[in-house]
C-alpha cells in the first residue's frame, strides 16, 4: 500500500529571498526530494499547508488529525516545522489509532543544498514502513515515540526528555 505524505510547510520547504534575505514559502520540493533520493516508494503527496509551525494553531493541528484520520493509508510521513513537531505529534497520537505516522522536518531548508532534510525524509520513509502504529518523530536519523521528544534548542537536534530526578 502507498505512503501518504502530508505536506505542513516548516523550513523544509522555505525559500529564501535573495532580496531581502528573507525565508518564504513557494511550493513544496517533495518530488524533487523524492526523486533526488531516487525513492521507488509508491507515495501520494498532499499539501496541507505551507506555513511556519510557530504560526500553527489548534486549527491546523486539528486538520491535519483529520486528513490523517480520513486518509486510506495507514503509513503517513509529514514534513513538519521542526519547534511545534513534538505539539502536533501529541495531538495525532490524541485522535489518530490504527496508523503509523512519522513526523519530520529539516533545521536547514532544502533550497540551501547542505540541508538535513533529505536526510531526515529518507529516514521518516524508512521508519514509517517499520515502525508499528503508533506517532513518532524523526530527525537526526533517529525516532522517537511522540511522548518522548524535544528539540534541544542549544545543541539544534532532537532528543529524548530527561528522566525526572524523582524517577531515577
Amino acid at each position: 500500500m502507498a505512503i501518504k505524505i502530508f505536506i505542513t510547510g516548516g523550513t523544509f520547504d522555505k525559500e529564501y529571498n535573495e532580496l531581502n534575505g528573507e525565508l518564504y514559502f513557494k511550493d513544496t520540493h517533495m518530488d524533487e526530494l523524492l526523486s533526488k533520493g531516487r525513492s521507488r516508494l509508491e507515495v501520494n503527496i498532499k499539501t496541507l499547508m505551507m506555513i511556519d509551525s510557530l504560526e500553527m494553531t489548534p486549527d491546523h493541528r486539528n486538520l491535519i488529525a483529520e486528513e490523517c484520520q480520513q486518509c486510506e493509508e495507514e503509513r503517513i510521513v509529514i514534513t513538519h516545522g521542526t519547534d511545534t513537531m513534538a505539539e502536533t505529534a501529541r495531538v495525532l497520537a490524541k485522535k489518530v489509532t490504527g496508523k503509523t505516522i512519522v513526523l519530520t522536518g529539516a533545521m536547514i531548508p532544502i533550497k540551501f543544498g547542505s540541508s538535513d532534510g533529505l536526510f531526515n525524509l529518507g529516514s521518516a520513509l524508512a521508519f514509517v514502513q517499520s515502525l508499528p502504529a503508533g506517532v513518532y518523530v524523526a530527525m537526526n536519523g533517529r525516532y522517537f515515540n511522540w511522548d518522548n521528544v524535544r528539540k534541544n534548542r542549544q545543541t539544534g537536534i532532537f532528543e529524548e526528555l530527561p528522566i525526572p530526578t524523582a524517577a531515577k
